[in-house]
C-alpha cells in the first residue's frame, strides 16, 4: 500500500501535537515483529497519531523499519528523530450502533442552595437524577407519574 503524502507545512503541525505524546508501541531486539506491526495497527486505529520507541542502536534499521511500517501500515511518516519514529494515519469513522430499548441513565446535577442571610456562600449539593426523575425547580426530586389508563379500554363489555 502506498504512503501517505503530506505538505511541509501538515508535517510540521503533526510534529508539534506529537510533542506531547509518550510512546504507545516499542520494538524491542527482535525488531519488527508480526505482533508489534499488529500493535501499531491498534494503536493507529485508536490514536491516529503515535509515537514508537525503538530500543535497537542501529540508525539503519531503525529507518528501515520506519519506512517498512509506513508503508504497511498505509501510515505517513512524520518523524524520525533519534530513538522515536512518529506515524500518522487518519483515524477511521466509528460507527455508533443506536439501541432502540436503551433508556436514559443517570444525571449529575450540582443545585446551589443560597442562604437566607446575606454574604455567606451558598451550599453546593450533588444530586443524581435517574432516568424516570426529573428536578424540579426547587431543587427536589419528582418521579414520573405512571401514565393513566383509560377506564374505557379496561373495561369488557
Amino acid at each position: 500500500m502506498p504512503q501517505i503524502q503530506l505538505t511541509p507545512a501538515e508535517r510540521k503541525v503533526f510534529r508539534a501535537d506529537a510533542h506531547h505524546l509518550d510512546p504507545v508501541v516499542m520494538i524491542g531486539g527482535d525488531g519488527l515483529t508480526p505482533a508489534v506491526v499488529k500493535e501499531t495497527e491498534a494503536a493507529l486505529n485508536a490514536h491516529g497519531l503515535i509515537k514508537i520507541r525503538v530500543l535497537g542502536d542501529d540508525r539503519a534499521a531503525r529507518e528501515a523499519m520506519f519506512a517498512q511500517l509506513a508503508d504497511q501500515l498505509n501510515a505517513a511518516p512524520i518523524q524520525h528523530i533519534g530513538k522515536l519514529l512518529i506515524l500518522w494515519r487518519p483515524q477511521p469513522e466509528k460507527v455508533k450502533e443506536h439501541d432502540e430499548d436503551r433508556k436514559a441513565g443517570p444525571r449529575d446535577f450540582k443545585i446551589l442552595k443560597y442562604s437566607s442571610r446575606g454574604g455567606q456562600r451558598p451550599e453546593v449539593k450533588t444530586v443524581r437524577v435517574l432516568g424516570n426523575q426529573r428536578l424540579a425547580a426547587g431543587g427536589q426530586i419528582k418521579r414520573a407519574k405512571p401514565k393513566q389508563k383509560s377506564v374505557k379500554k379496561g373495561r369488557h363489555d
